[in-house]
């Protein structure tokens, strides 16, 4: 019930307090200082409810590194003073690798922040989907729930580290990095030719690539289409747009 009853919502710009008209770049901007480190955190901060603090890391940051190095984990006694928690300071839940985007779950309650990496330890081995996804498709899929099962590779196209898929693969490519990956989706609406899809990832396909490149892939498959990818794009149209929903279930 404890888990359960916490949700996040990513993009809904609903930052607490005054930093509503901060933007927040998706790029961690080269050189800052440790205190324009620790304002663009607290500008990035979602939700903070109780012991928990859900924050959306920008791509570059690195978690943990090496001592005197600027990361998430050296301004953490920082940006626990900024948000008011006193001597209560955060620690690392679960995180986004350097380089990738993407949420950050905080916790300044030690036997909180054991719980949960024990439930998302546990629902690793169990393949239960901790985190949902939203994409918008240009299409509507032929079926209104299913399984995505595809294999994806890493490929540099347009200057850009893209996921890519791979029909199937061999030994060779597996030992070479290709990844099998599944995840459920769900139409959760349709209207004008287009679908809200729910994607819940099963496995993970750690990348440089973004989340959004990854299900490009798996919406392209939900409408059965090609899915040869440009930057944004499959085949020069768009296919869908990413939303995260980040929810413990």
């Amino acid at each position: 019930k404890f888990i359960s009853n916490w949700n996040l919502r990513i993009g809904s710009r609903q930052w607490p307090g005054p930093l509503g008209d901060q933007p927040f770049p998706e790029l961690l901007p080269k050189n800052l200082s440790r205190e324009e480190l620790v304002d663009a955190m607290r500008a990035a901060v979602v939700d903070q409810k109780g012991p928990l603090v859900t924050l959306n890391k920008p791509q570059g940051l690195p978690v943990t590194g090496k001592p005197g190095e600027l990361t998430l984990l050296s301004v953490l006694p920082e940006l626990s003073q900024s948000l008011g928690l006193g001597e209560r300071e955060l620690q690392v839940v679960q995180a986004s690798g350097k380089e990738t985007s993407g949420l950050v779950l905080l916790s300044s309650c030690p036997q909180t922040t054991s719980r949960l990496q024990k439930f998302f330890i546990h629902a690793r081995r169990a393949q239960r989907p901790t985190a949902i996804y939203c994409a918008v498709t240009n299409g509507i899929p032929a079926t209104s729930e299913g399984k995505i099962q595809t294999a994806l590779k890493l490929e540099h196209i347009d200057g850009v580290n893209l996921s890519v898929p791979v029909k199937a693969p061999s030994r060779k490519d597996i030992l070479e990095g290709v990844k099998k990956t599944l995840s459920h989706f769900r139409v959760l609406a349709t209207g004008s030719g287009c679908t809200l899809v729910q994607l819940q990832p099963l496995t993970v396909f750690s990348s440089p690539g973004r989340t959004r490149s990854v299900f490009n892939v798996h919406s392209g498959l939900i409408l059965g289409s090609a899915v040869r990818q440009t930057q944004d794009h499959i085949l020069d149209r768009p296919l869908a747009c990413c939303v995260a929903f980040g929810q413990v279930t």
